[in-house]
């Protein structure tokens, strides 16, 4: 771990220097990323630094006991290497976290697709209230929840619900949320009383841009069309809906959320370049080695990580055994009950694979 620390150092005062450099900032984009990348390795060796000099300071008090005669200033220097050795052994934790590789996309905003599974109408129900769960912990976050599409369910509810979500380090936060959630409840329709048990489907996508994905123009087929649905005034007034076509892919965004043509094109390029990203991870993904895949996880969205208990309010996740009986409040927007959990268990996870990498 050492030998790594001294080049991250390196690496950092090399950077400093070309931050520094005449004419740097004139690309703009390759100055913000150099100095992202300052900020992400200055937290290291800050810590790195102060490890060092604890480190030093050990060995001079570790001098000073083998020399002092005098038994009270000998306590006192046992007490001060005592609180330098504790201080060492943080900031040897503190390190090891800080060396996990970082997903590059945990600073990201996302763009957040709920969709009805099995179970009908029920799960159509369901999605509505996961979407509002989902929404009311992003306003408790200070991130903004802006609508995309969604399609309605046949008693109520979504089929599918669509929006994106800005903020401060949104991916890193419901990254872990992607895969099959299944609710097992009695209906209000049931007359019998019986427990149903359906499911929806939850992708969590990091939010991409012209610099992560390039999209020719001429690949795309961009048609408009008079929005559709109850009340507005520029509900079908206006051709304010759109839908794009990526030609080489066939994947398509329709969005007709917003009230002006400009607005609803601008959210519908912010979804397919998410999904065209969404692609090209997969397939790297699909590259990586054991090793790397444990470090950037699965994306599987087919498996089921999550159910909903509603007769015994209680919430189990499949992934790390985790069970908690405040159902009613993580659907009432404390998703960080049950969100926490599962990042500290993957964080954990990650800690384990670096020690084993060291060793």
């Amino acid at each position: 771990m050492f030998n790594k620390l001294l080049e991250v150092e390196k690496k950092f005062e090399k950077l400093s220097a070309d931050i520094q450099a005449p004419g740097v900032a004139n690309d703009q984009k390759s100055y913000r990323a150099m100095m992202k990348e300052y900020a992400d390795l200055e937290k290291i060796v800050a810590a790195f630094r102060r490890y060092k000099s604890a480190e030093k300071n050990i060995e001079e008090n570790k001098g000073l006991l083998t020399n002092e005669k005098d038994e009270d200033m000998r306590k006192l220097i046992r007490a001060d290497l005592g609180d330098l050795e504790r201080e060492h052994k943080n900031l040897e934790e503190e390190l090891k976290e800080l060396l996990i590789p970082k997903d590059p996309n945990d600073e990201k905003s996302i763009v957040l697709e709920i969709r009805a599974g099995a179970g009908g109408d029920e799960a159509s129900l369901f999605a509505e209230e996961l979407f509002r769960a989902y929404s009311i912990f992003a306003s408790h976050k200070g991130w903004r929840v802006t609508l995309v599409s969604t399609s309605p369910g046949n008693v109520g509810g979504f089929k599918e619900v669509i929006a994106t979500i800005q903020g401060e380090k949104v991916y890193s936060f419901l990254k872990f949320e992607s895969g099959v959630h299944r609710v097992q409840r009695v209906p209000k329709t049931e007359a019998q009383g019986r427990i149903h048990t359906s499911t929806v489907t939850v992708a969590v996508l990091p939010e991409a841009d012209e610099v992560d994905v390039h999209i020719n123009p001429t690949d795309l087929r961009i048609d408009v069309m008079r929005a559709s649905g109850a009340g507005g005034q520029s509900v079908n007034r206006t051709e304010s809906a759109v839908r794009i076509t990526h030609l080489p892919t066939g994947i398509f965004v329709a969005c007709q959320e917003a009230k002006s043509q400009l607005d609803n094109r601008e959210r519908a390029m912010r979804i397919l370049y998410a999904k065209l990203l969404a692609i090209e991870e997969e397939k790297f993904r699909k590259e990586a080695s054991d090793a790397r895949l444990a470090q950037i996880g699965t994306g599987d969205r087919s498996e089921r990580i999550r159910t909903y208990n509603y007769p015994q309010s209680r919430i189990t996740d499949h992934r790390i055994g985790f069970t908690t009986h405040q159902l009613g409040e993580v659907m009432e927007g404390h998703f960080g009950l049950v969100i926490d959990p599962v990042m500290m268990h993957f964080r954990a996870e990650a800690l384990k694979a670096q020690s084993a990498t060291a060793s």
